[in-house]
């Protein structure tokens, strides 16, 4: 083990995260939020119960923007109630463009932290809402890591989908974010044809066929 490797490993061994009192209601709450957020989905059963213990409810008002496109950033925030906008201003532009609404067990602001930059966007409360607020060095010791390699991973991947070539770097984050994995055993239907279509698939690992019936009372074809 190199000595910076050794000195990482003791830094993170002797990080002592910080613990916002709150009552078991309110951990079970923010445990089911987390539980549901991509951002926490690598951690184990123990660095999720740090998360919770360091996580600090903050209330945000009716039109207040919790983050601002361009600021620094050191905290990250799960949605506990009430939704909130997210808009940015894109190069070119002077007006900011809405991208999408963050509903309650979805995180934001996390881009900040993992990179160590500007927040990307604006995101402002529709209503008043409820939020846990999780500071940076927990995020820094706890999350990071599992995190950013998971998102990564995804960034990769879209980036050589000719559909999504257009998008920008935070567009392909948010999409990266929005993946669930779903394994599917050989043989095993993936969608059927006829059904009603509710989600899009990409291909990790693996292979599979496309099958089409191209004429009445004829078997289905392989097309792909």
């Amino acid at each position: 083990m190199s000595a910076e490797a050794f000195g990482n490993f003791n830094k993170k061994e002797d990080f002592k995260a910080r613990v916002i009192p709150k009552s078991e209601e309110a951990k079970k709450a923010i445990c089911e939020k987390i539980e549901k957020s991509f951002m926490f989905s690598g951690l184990d059963d123990a660095e999720k119960q740090i998360v919770v213990d360091a996580m600090e409810e903050k209330k945000a008002f009716k039109n207040e923007a919790v983050i601002k496109e361009g600021d620094d950033g050191d905290v990250l925030f799960v949605v506990a109630s009430g939704t909130l906008s997210c808009t940015k201003v894109f190069k070119g532009n002077t007006d900011p463009t809405f991208l999408k609404k963050y509903e309650a067990g979805e995180a934001f602001g996390e881009l900040a932290l993992l990179y160590n930059a500007p927040r990307a966007a604006t995101i402002t409360a529709d209503e008043e809402c409820l939020l846990y607020a999780l500071d940076r060095a927990t995020f820094n010791h706890i999350v990071k890591d599992a995190a950013r390699q998971k998102r990564e991973k995804y960034e990769a991947f879209l980036k050589d989908i000719q559909l999504l070539e257009t998008m920008d770097d935070y567009e392909r984050s948010q999409v990266a974010e929005a993946f669930e994995e779903k394994k599917f055993k050989a043989g095993e239907f993936i969608i059927r044809e006829g059904e009603e279509g509710l989600e899009l698939f990409f291909l990790l690992e693996g292979t599979a066929a496309a099958t089409k019936v191209l004429a009445d009372g004829e078997a289905a074809t392989e097309v792909k």
